[in-house]
């Protein structure tokens, strides 16, 4: 009698820990599930006017850091050609990403006025190749852009004579903010940009990343009465 009374106590002591163990889990108080949290769905964006073209040029200075070596630049403009799409609004329905940014190639912006914070040093920047901005809706809403695989060289020479090169093994984006406004605004405070330095004496070979620091305003080349605009 004793043995078959003992089994099914012992089976509901473990029935009732299972139970037990099953409401923490659902009420959150057991061990905590070490599964990432699926990542939030990217905000529809849409920017407009659908087709457009349009600039970016610098408002103010845009400025480059690596190592003990600090670049400003007051002119830099990306800016559509004659020919081509780069520069241009996707046209509809392409101006619109139900859950995502929306892309355009640009052409690379370029950079002259330029000094350094090294006395007897002068520079000049060299940009080639393909770039891209992308504009993502969102609280803030926000801009990316990328440069091509050394897209970027600044050279310096006199006391120092250093190459700089941006993205040097691969294209690289960088991520500022954008605003609406008359005109918009991608503002990219201390963004991270990989590149390799060479040269002798003065120069920060050991840097491997530069700050970037820029405000550029962004206006309608087509309808020069009208604003780009980031919505969603």
């Amino acid at each position: 009698m004793s043995t078959r009374s003992r089994r099914p106590r012992l089976l509901l002591a473990s029935g009732a820990g299972l139970a037990v163990t099953a409401a923490l889990t659902l009420t959150g108080t057991g061990v905590a599930d070490a599964r990432p949290a699926p990542a939030a769905p990217a905000d529809s964006t849409t920017v407009t006017p659908a087709g457009h073209a349009f600039a970016a040029k610098v408002n103010g200075k845009a400025t480059f850091k690596a190592g003990s070596v600090t670049l400003t630049c007051s002119v830099s403009v990306s800016q559509p050609s004659d020919t081509g799409t780069n520069n241009h609004i996707p046209q509809a329905p392409d101006n619109t990403n139900p859950a995502g940014p929306v892309a355009s190639d640009i052409n690379p912006p370029t950079y002259s006025s330029c000094t350094t914070n090294m006395p007897g040093v002068t520079a000049t920047v060299t940009t080639t190749g393909t770039w891209g901005v992308s504009m993502q809706n969102g609280s803030p809403a926000s801009a990316t852009l990328t440069v091509p695989t050394a897209g970027f060289v600044l050279q310096t020479s006199g006391l120092a004579s250093c190459t700089v090169t941006s993205a040097p093994t691969g294209p690289s984006s960088v991520t500022g903010s954008w605003t609406n406004g008359s005109p918009s605004k991608i503002t990219f405070v201390n963004a991270a940009v990989p590149v390799k330095v060479t040269g002798g004496f003065g120069c920060p070979t050991g840097a491997v990343t530069s700050a970037f620091n820029a405000v550029y305003d962004v206006t309608d080349v087509t309808d020069p009465a009208s604003q780009i605009t980031v919505s969603g």
